[in-house]
């Protein structure tokens, strides 16, 4: 059974598997209480103090359990599939939580001399089997809710896909418009169904899958919507359909990962076993060796060997590749000889203590065997982990320019079909290479879910460039087409958007690597030049010498401490997905970039991209000045004062920022000023969040807790107070939602082009 609080203080077996982080939240409590009453320590003499505290936790456990089971047999009510067995675990759960408020009604007792009753002091046994059977019940009426969020999951989907193929087969801009619209309202309520759930799930590996899923249907919806517009204007253009029948394809097949994930089971065979990584190999290689000390006698030396074999069997990805350079492939094969020398001289060892009766523990001659075998090992996954991440590294940099992508508009404006063949031959080439390179991040990654981000791109790079292509081929066709134009772009994007997230996993990769975790959470991806600071596009981006970046070194050390204090506060928010704790999150993101950039670090290579990462730090951070201000009318005159006195200063701060950001400067000492001001503002910024969180947190908390005193409590989305949404928000920053721009915007288009 997975980890869960049911498995731990007094060994309690709920028989179920708790597979999402909510159920298991929900048991902490209960079974901290039912702990202490067990756990309690047998005295003859128990003060009235001991007596009225057992008693106290026993009626708090009685009216928790008779609370929680109103809700259960509410829920098997509205849920007729559910309704018997959510009815007996609420039975069970009842008359559990009555047992235990008898079994702790121990006062009653000590005032009736001469009654004997059955307590938890002269009973355990009895207070064991009742804890046993509330946990058992209260866990199964979980699992049962659980159920419920699955089924509306399932029933988004397939209202999502039953949609999908009426816009697959409409075809008239009308009828397009009408269904496109419905559709859009449907993806948002899987987005954010699906979102709640990935944020609950407690296993890694789906998490990451359920991410990977979920990032081709953000990037997915928009191609539907340009794809289709271009088959409706240019109905008998064959790359038009080719590249509409990819994206609906794909968006099945995303669709269908995800209801793998939440029901926990594949509709096509077995489930997908992934396959073993280099460095998961080394791992194990590594564990086996040193385990020969505690197991001499216990561990074959020969399936180590063996085992090695298929480590040096698994390193010809890297040295049978055509961009791997013979200094490196070299390298790769030298490491390898050593390490089966070492193996072999490992057995040797090996062979020489088995046979030696007094050889009770590993010899001197065993253990300088074991240490020559992990180090050279060692030395060959340092070796693979910087062929890997280098090749990655000088793409991404070589690229950086998106050059083809560039040319391949300028050929299709100019409807050079020839052009554009050679073109799509380059961009094959470079799709061969990015996919050979995510295969070789897989084997160094570092965990699992690294693994499936890297599969992931290296799946999003094996589709997206054939339908770069198509689209390419149709804009050559229609040279005057501007919905063929914004076809293309739209997948250009998304070739871009998917190197940029490249370049975060090696990060991510580097820093696992290192022995650094860092913020699990996604990146904020960085603002495209033109939807922000219009004033800043003729602005020259330059990147700071090692002297500057000494100077700011101190003050980005400074802003990373403030960041990882933002974050720590965040960590003990319980609702992970309540529109401040987003909000704060994103910005906390977003400085952390800065602080890197610091360093000469991360995703802000230039002044002109920091410039802009203020601008949209600061629009957040006016963002979260709206949302105390609605809040604060919610609040009494002293705790009103104080929230507003904080959000004075939080927005004295962005508007500083802004201003900073979007000061035109000339000249290298003006322009390292502006840097310099940049990056103190948003400390000043982080400083404010960081005292901001915990009263934020202590007044959510307080309101909750008023809110069920007097009835039952509200859920947290209820909480929430919704700002008036931005383009970034429609956009998919910063929210749960799909990445998808505004759809009234998109029907306004439609309905244009359609009147042309």
């Amino acid at each position: 059974m997975a980890s869960s609080p049911c498995s731990s203080g007094s060994n309690f077996d709920c028989g179920l598997e708790i597979k999402t982080r909510s159920v298991e939240q929900t048991l902490i409590p209960l079974v901290s209480q039912i702990t202490t009453l067990i756990n309690h320590k047998d005295k003859l003499k128990k003060s009235e103090k001991t007596l009225r505290a057992i008693q106290k936790v026993g009626q708090a456990v009685g009216v928790a359990v008779g609370r929680f089971v109103a809700v259960g047999e509410a829920i098997a009510l509205e849920n007729e599939e559910l309704r018997e067995e959510m009815g007996h675990a609420c039975f069970e759960a009842r008359r559990a939580g009555t047992a235990i408020a008898q079994l702790t009604d121990v006062c009653a007792v000590e005032q009736t001399e001469g009654i004997s009753r059955c307590t938890v002091f002269n009973d355990k046994t009895a207070m064991v089997k009742a804890a046993r059977m509330l946990l058992s019940s209260v866990t199964k009426v979980l699992v049962l809710a659980d159920r419920i969020v699955i089924k509306q999951i399932t029933s988004s989907r397939t209202r999502v896909l039953v949609t999908l193929e009426q816009l697959e087969r409409v075809s008239t801009f009308q009828e397009f418009v009408q269904i496109f619209s419905q559709f859009g309202n449907e993806m948002v309520e899987f987005a954010h169904l699906t979102g709640d759930r990935q944020n609950d799930l407690k296993d890694e590996k789906k998490r990451a899958r359920m991410a990977a899923a979920r990032a081709v249907l953000e990037k997915c919806t928009m191609m539907l919507l340009t794809a289709s517009k271009t088959c409706l204007r240019h109905p008998d253009c064959e790359s038009a359909r080719i590249n509409k029948d990819a994206v609906f394809q794909r968006m099945r097949l995303a669709l269908e990962q995800v209801i793998e994930i939440v029901t926990d089971a594949r509709t096509s065979g077995e489930a997908k076993v992934l396959p073993i990584s280099i460095y998961a190999g080394i791992q194990d290689f590594k564990a086996r060796v040193e385990g020969l000390r505690d197991s001499l006698y216990c561990v074959s030396c020969e399936a180590i060997a063996v085992q090695l074999e298929a480590l040096v069997e698994q390193t010809e990805d890297f040295t049978d590749s055509a961009y791997t350079s013979h200094e490196r492939r070299e390298s790769i094969l030298q490491l390898c000889r050593i390490t089966r020398q070492e193996t072999q001289q490992l057995r040797a060892t090996w062979r020489q203590d088995q046979q030696s009766l007094k050889a009770r523990e590993v010899s001197e001659e065993m253990e300088v065997a074991i240490l020559k075998t992990s180090q050279s090992v060692s030395e060959l996954r340092r070796e693979l982990h910087s062929v890997a991440v280098g090749r990655a590294s000088e793409f991404l940099k070589l690229h950086s320019d998106h050059a083809v992508l560039q040319a391949l508009k300028t050929a299709g404006g100019d409807g050079n079909l020839e052009v554009v063949a050679d073109l799509a031959r380059t961009l094959t080439e470079q799709r061969e290479q990015l996919v050979e390179t995510c295969r070789l991040l897989c084997h160094i990654s570092g965990t699992e879910p690294l693994e499936i981000t890297c599969i992931h791109a290296e799946e999003t790079f094996h589709v997206i460039g054939p339908q770069i292509i198509s689209a390419a081929q149709t804009f050559a066709l229609h040279p005057n087409s501007k919905i063929a134009k914004e076809n293309l772009d739209v997948f250009c994007e998304a070739w871009e958007s998917q190197l940029a997230d490249m370049a975060v996993l090696l990060k991510e990769i580097n820093d696992v690597f290192d022995g650094r975790r860092g913020d699990k959470r996604a990146y904020l991806s960085l603002p495209r030049p033109g939807k922000h600071s219009a004033n800043l596009k003729n602005v020259k981006a330059t990147k700071l010498d090692a002297e500057e970046l000494s100077t700011i070194a101190k003050l980005g050390l400074e802003l990373r401490l403030l960041t990882s204090d933002v974050d720590s506060e965040l960590e003990r928010w319980e609702e992970q997905e309540h529109e401040v704790a987003r909000l704060c999150g994103s910005m906390a993101r977003g400085a952390y970039s800065v602080a890197f950039f610091t360093r000469g670090e991360g995703l802000l290579k230039t002044t002109l991209d920091l410039f802009h990462q203020a601008e949209l730090l600061s629009e957040q951070g006016l963002q979260l000045c709206a949302l105390l201000q609605s809040f604060s009318a919610q609040l009494l005159d002293e705790e009103k004062m104080l929230m507003m006195s904080e959000t004075e200063k939080l927005a004295v701060s962005c508007q500083q920022l802004q201003g900073c950001a979007k000061t035109p400067v000339h000249g290298k000492s003006a322009t390292f000023q502006k840097v310099d001001s940049c990056i103190q503002n948003t400390k000043g910024i982080m400083t404010v969040v960081a005292s901001l969180l915990p009263l934020w947190h202590k007044l959510i908390r307080k309101c909750k807790s008023e809110c069920s005193s007097v009835g039952s409590p509200p859920h947290w989305q209820d909480m929430q107070l919704s700002p008036p949404l931005k383009e970034e928000a429609l956009n998919g920053k910063g929210s749960n939602g799909f990445g998808v721009k505004s759809l009234e915007e998109h029907m306004a288009s439609l309905t244009f082009l359609e009147s042309k």
